[in-house]
């Protein structure tokens, strides 16, 4: 079996040990056609950084994903596989062992068939580079695929794969998952296994999972990976089969902490969520979610040195790295850094603090339903590393205005499609978010939401 990688980066010159699948695999003529079919989606959407020819099949079989056809996002290491964290800044070296999340996500069973594009170090909410083709959106190849697990989410959305390798230290789940009409569950923080790169940040923001099509997928994952890794300190989540009796009280939070205005076609996706909760028996009131006021420039700020400490410390991540061949956007980022480090300690002060805000938050409440996205999927070049950082980042900021709270708090959200979509036939995200790990209670509402009316499908669009 060879590697190979698009857009000119060549690939190792053998599979990775293990062959980089797990359990017993799928027949070979099954994981071949998966393989055919990630590669015809790649053609369409540009959505694939290394394709892997399928290995013969190995193990016991065993895993409640066995045989299950996926691909790990390009900024989690996969043994003998390249890790270019879609940054064109070095040359990656092949991964000499899996990461501990590639390690949870083979024990479910699946067979690996590659690696997914991602924007540069996953900063960005659409996967968009200054130097080749973005990921397309299956809905619309004009529209962005979301960010940062944009190349997961654009082929779990056109069928080429059942469920994707997603992480999220913003919304890079959820996100991509509202783009692209998906189901994105973001895990309280240590429900899966920690994140070699979230570990070592002050406070850790990242949280790794995947991106599927339906409910039942992304919970059966949580199950399975539950049995390589058991938090003691979450509640035992288990398999979560369907909805719950109890009737939830519901916040709705429709304007975003950040101050930016949420578009109408948004709205109104939410507002018509919580009226079928409502007839569902649920009970909705308006909530306030009162951060910081410097949240949105405080979590800039933080964002900002990550981008800082990958241009301190590249060098360990290959081959001659060069910063100044970061992207636009990341360029923007450790600028901002620069000129702010002095409010460093305040910033994560502050930041450790929004747990207590969401908490009063919750006061009274089991969840709360809010927009994943201050508006509906932008065109391609929008939110481009192109575009000059100023306007760059004030555009960021007024589309991604809901999701960075949970990470900064650790706190579990789901993205899930609304029941219809734009007029140009687009989908649109909601999320609910919940209290450390309550990941029982979202899926059980968004398996009964799902049964009351099922998510638009590209193939019905």
């Amino acid at each position: 079996p060879v590697a190979r990688a698009p857009a000119g980066r060549p690939g190792p010159g053998g599979a990775p040990p293990g062959g980089g699948g797990g359990g017993g695999g799928p027949p070979p003529e099954a994981a071949g056609a998966a393989g055919a079919g990630a590669r015809d989606a790649h053609a369409r959407l540009d959505a694939v950084q290394v394709h892997l020819d399928v290995p013969a099949p190995q193990g016991d079989g065993g895993g409640s994903f066995a045989g299950v056809p996926t691909l790990v996002k390009d900024n989690t290491d996969v043994a003998g596989l390249p890790t270019g964290h879609g940054s064109a800044a070095f040359v990656p070296r092949p991964a000499r062992r899996h990461a501990a999340f590639t390690r949870q996500l083979l024990s479910t069973g699946v067979t690996v068939l590659g690696k997914t594009r991602l924007p540069e170090f996953g900063f960005s909410p659409t996967t968009e580079f200054e130097e080749g083709p973005p990921v397309r959106n299956p809905w619309n190849t004009g529209h962005s695929a979301g960010g940062s697990s944009g190349g997961s989410a654009a082929l779990v959305a056109a069928g080429a794969v059942p469920v994707a390798h997603a992480n999220d230290g913003g919304g890079s789940i959820r996100i991509p998952a509202a783009c692209c009409g998906l189901v994105g569950l973001k895990p309280t923080r240590g429900r899966t296994v920690p994140n070699a790169q979230g570990r070592q940040l002050p406070i850790d923001i990242v949280v790794d999972g995947l991106v599927s099509r339906t409910v039942r997928d992304s919970a059966a994952f949580l199950a399975a990976a539950e049995l390589h890794h058991r938090n003691p300190k979450l509640p035992a989540l288990g398999l979560v089969e369907g909805p719950a009796d109890r009737r939830l009280r519901i916040g709705l939070l429709v304007d975003s902490p950040n101050g930016a205005r949420t578009d109408d076609a948004t709205r109104a996706a939410v507002t018509e969520t919580a009226r079928r909760l409502e007839r569902l028996g649920h009970t909705v009131t308006s909530v306030e979610l009162a951060v910081d006021p410097r949240f949105t420039e405080d979590f800039l700020t933080y964002w900002g040195l990550l981008s800082f400490l990958i241009g301190a410390t590249g060098r360990t991540m290959g081959a001659e790295f060069d910063r100044h061949r970061m992207d636009g956007l990341s360029r923007g980022l450790r600028a901002t850094y620069v000129a702010n480090w002095r409010r460093t300690p305040g910033v994560l002060r502050r930041l450790r603090r929004t747990r207590e805000a969401y908490a009063e938050a919750f006061r009274g409440l089991d969840v709360i339903l809010s927009p994943v996205l201050a508006h509906t999927t932008p065109p391609l070049g929008h939110l481009s590393p192109s575009v000059p950082y100023a306007t760059l980042i004030e555009r960021i900021l007024a589309y991604v205005a809901f999701t960075p709270v949970n990470n900064v708090v650790g706190t579990p959200s789901i993205s899930l499609p609304a029941a219809s979509t734009t007029a140009d036939g687009l989908p649109v995200g909601v999320m609910f978010s919940g209290r450390p790990g309550a990941e029982r209670t979202l899926l059980e509402l968004a398996f009964e939401l799902e049964a009351d009316q099922p998510f638009p499908s590209l193939k019905d669009a």
